[in-house]
């Protein structure tokens, strides 16, 4: 009998985009695109101006924007670490330094579950691998309201047995099209985590007195960024609340309840010539960098167990 050719494969209709699937979101005068690959914040503009420094549907997110960082965020030296009485290996996804970095989920694809004009609710199911034998659903909801964006982050342990679990978020706030030098920055943090030359903790020192110290809103000027924050100053409400301001007046803020202990801000000095200093990184985490070979801040997330954590970006102060 006679082999039939296979048929070939040919794209019938457009391309999709690098990101995947757009989520669009909209209330008032904000809009908001989610993408499917990593739940990730693309865009965010308030009354036509952005409140992000965003990407194209068609670019690979850089240095981490608008990610989410799950099931740890920062580094993790050498991407090893014990837990109970079993050593674990994950991927060096940051060669250069050896380290692991920002989690396993940046880069598979979220279901979009609900969607209404400015609500959106993703969903992926963490499956064990080598480096991290746990099984997680992890659900993340954005919701836009008339102050500006909120952002849920919970997870559930569905393994049989404990889980060791970190989260964060890296959203770059951009209040102006200039570098963040002019911008007025307001940091309510006590201590900074000093690191080293592979950016994993080196020593805990008071900001008093120190050019991290941005306790009272001041010009970031020449000042350079990728630090860790703890020691947080809050609100009644219990939300850190952390002020970006423009040499306009315009102004953005961002806040965490209390899983999140610590932030990361980064003023984007490494970034390319076109995006560096143009954003303002302000990360919440659960934990500080390292933090599975430290333990320091690792949730314990026993199994049927959920945590989670919100943060949001209030825009009251960035409009007209």
């Amino acid at each position: 009998m006679k082999a039939q050719k296979a048929p070939d494969l040919v794209a019938t209709g457009p391309l999709e985009p690098m990101t995947g699937l757009q989520h669009r979101l909209v209330h008032g005068d904000q809009e908001l695109v989610v993408t499917e690959v990593g739940a990730t914040l693309r865009a965010y503009g308030v009354g036509g101006r952005p409140a992000m420094l965003g990407f194209d549907e068609d670019q690979i997110s850089t240095h981490a924007r608008g990610q989410l960082l799950v099931p740890w965020p920062g580094r993790v030296g050498d991407g090893r670490y014990r837990w109970g009485e079993e050593d674990h290996q994950l991927p060096l996804d940051e060669p250069a330094l050896g380290n692991a970095i920002h989690g396993l989920v940046r880069w598979v694809n979220w279901e979009g579950t609900v969607h209404s004009d400015g609500l959106l609710v993703m969903h992926h199911r963490l499956h064990p691998r080598d480096g991290y034998p746990f099984c997680l659903d992890l659900v993340a909801t954005f919701e836009l309201g008339d102050a500006g964006l909120e952002v849920s982050q919970a997870a559930t342990n569905l393994g049989d047995r404990p889980a060791p679990y970190g989260a964060g978020a890296h959203p770059y706030l951009t209040v102006a099209t200039g570098a963040v030098d002019d911008w007025t920055l307001r940091l309510p943090a006590e201590t900074v985590l000093r690191t080293d030359r592979r950016m994993l903790p080196s020593a805990r020192e008071p900001v008093r007195g120190s050019e991290f110290d941005f306790r009272m809103a001041r010009p970031i000027g020449a000042t350079r960024l990728d630090t860790p924050f703890t020691d947080l100053v809050r609100d009644p409400d219990g939300r850190v609340r952390v002020s970006v301001e423009s040499a306009e007046g315009r102004r953005l803020v961002l806040w965490a309840d209390r899983a999140f202990p610590w932030l990361l801000v980064f003023t984007g000095d490494w970034m390319q010539p076109a995006e560096r200093r143009r954003g303002l990184a302000v990360e919440p985490m659960t934990c500080p960098p390292d933090a599975l070979r430290s333990g320091e801040g690792v949730i314990t997330l026993e199994p049927g167990e959920t945590t989670t954590g919100r943060w949001g970006i209030d825009v009251s102060g960035f409009r007209d």
